[in-house]
């Protein structure tokens, strides 16, 4: 039986709590976006080395999916507001450590790589939870606009500052400047994260719940699994290099920040229209389209990497990565509240998510760490990112019977005028 609401002439409104958490969220992904952005750049820095880069990505994905599956336990006994606040305390504190280290921080890069998996972990499990909580079938997709909007305004607003700061201010000044000043916005979220409701706590944690779902016979979860783990492949590959890239063929962090500027603002107006009127019978070919670009935006790549070429990429997976995302997300949070004992096992189901996002992740960053340790022959890096960057289309083929068939329901119940 689908416990989903029902549509009614207040489809798609948001209610204070749902916008309280767009707050919160957008306040954490701000300070992630003001220091975030330029902490691979003075990583590259202090290193130039890609493959230790690669060590410390790797350590943060692993522990933040073990974190997720841990985690998993408190936040389905009723203490995800506590989980929610520990994940942005334990950024701050991975900032804290950063600042501390300073120069040094290379030295203790499997620190800062199980404090930021750590971080990253408790914060995205409560906030999904909470997430799929305040919104349903009607308004998930508005709410996951709204998202990438916020998200992407951030992305446009603080690494550009980010930049003019460091640009302007000598040695490592500037990114101490912005260290800290991360450090006081996560502070405030957590002061707003007391104003959010916090639920019952319900059934005991299934410890099991990922590896029994998966042996369940013509579960649709056995095709968004292996969907969501190629959707990790690229986020773990291309969140580290593409910053990294526009950095080493700049040499400048300001024209860094004017990358993330440009782009970023292009993919808020995309999230924005995508939001509003994707609807979900258009899912399919809103995701086929998505793909098809960021898999294409690779290509030129192979005619070389500089600022304007860079710049196009930007400009093209900005326009169409709110295509990709916005079906993915909201497909799978629907299935997870498909029916009343499926919406039970949220947390458990959530779980589930991340640890396909992280094993494709993982599996993507440890096919980096291998490729530069054989060549650092441009040609040979290029063709990587090339087939890395293709695997949204492995999510495209995987999740398309499942949309097509959400797509066919939803126009039966949902017929259009005559």
């Amino acid at each position: 039986m689908n416990k989903q609401r029902p549509s009614s002439p207040s489809r798609g409104r948001f209610d204070g709590q749902t916008w309280l958490l767009l707050v919160v969220n957008g306040l954490f992904v701000t300070a992630q976006a003001l220091s975030g952005t330029f902490l691979g750049v003075y990583l590259w820095k202090a290193s130039g080395n890609f493959v230790l880069l690669g060590w410390f990505t790797l350590i943060g994905h692993a522990c933040m999916a073990l974190t997720f599956w841990l985690a998993g336990h408190e936040v389905k006994r009723g203490r995800k507001m506590t989980v929610l606040r520990l994940g942005i305390a334990s950024s701050a504190v991975f900032y804290s450590l950063v600042l501390l280290f300073g120069a040094g921080a290379i030295q203790y890069i499997w620190l800062l790589g199980i404090v930021q998996g750590l971080a990253a972990g408790l914060f995205w499990l409560a906030f999904n939870t909470l997430y799929f909580e305040v919104t349903d079938a009607d308004n998930r997709d508005r709410f996951n606009g709204f998202a990438g909007v916020f998200g992407a305004l951030a992305g446009m607003i603080a690494p550009w500052c980010s930049g003019l700061v460091i640009s302007r201010m000598q040695a490592d000044s500037g990114y101490r400047v912005i260290f800290m000043t991360s450090l006081g916005i996560f502070a405030f979220g957590v002061v707003l994260s007391f104003f959010l409701r916090n639920r019952k706590p319900e059934d005991g944690y299934e410890w099991r719940h990922s590896l029994n779902v998966l042996q369940e016979a013509g579960t649709p979860w056995r095709k968004v699994v292996p969907a969501l783990a190629a959707q990790g492949l690229r986020e773990s590959v291309f969140g580290l290099m593409i910053g990294l890239l526009v950095y080493i063929s700049t040499k400048s962090e300001l024209q860094l920040g004017n990358f993330t500027l440009l782009t970023s603002g292009i993919s808020s107006v995309s999230y924005f229209a995508v939001g509003r009127w994707l609807k979900p019978q258009w899912r399919v070919r809103g995701l086929f389209a998505g793909a098809l670009v960021m898999s294409a935006a690779v290509i030129p790549f192979f005619l070389g990497i500089d600022f304007g070429i860079m710049l196009t990429f930007g400009i093209a997976v900005g326009l169409f990565i709110p295509f990709y995302m916005i079906p993915m997300t909201s497909a799978v949070f629907d299935l997870i509240g498909r029916d009343e004992a499926s919406a039970k096992l949220r947390v458990e189901y959530i779980v589930l998510r991340e640890l396909s996002l992280n094993a494709g992740r993982i599996v993507g960053m440890l096919a980096f760490i291998a490729t530069v340790n054989l060549t650092r022959a441009p040609l040979a890096l290029t063709a990587f990112l090339f087939v890395i960057g293709c695997s949204p289309l492995v999510s495209w083929l995987l999740m398309r019977p499942f949309l097509a068939g959400t797509a066919r329901r939803t126009e039966k119940a949902n017929p259009e005028p005559a």
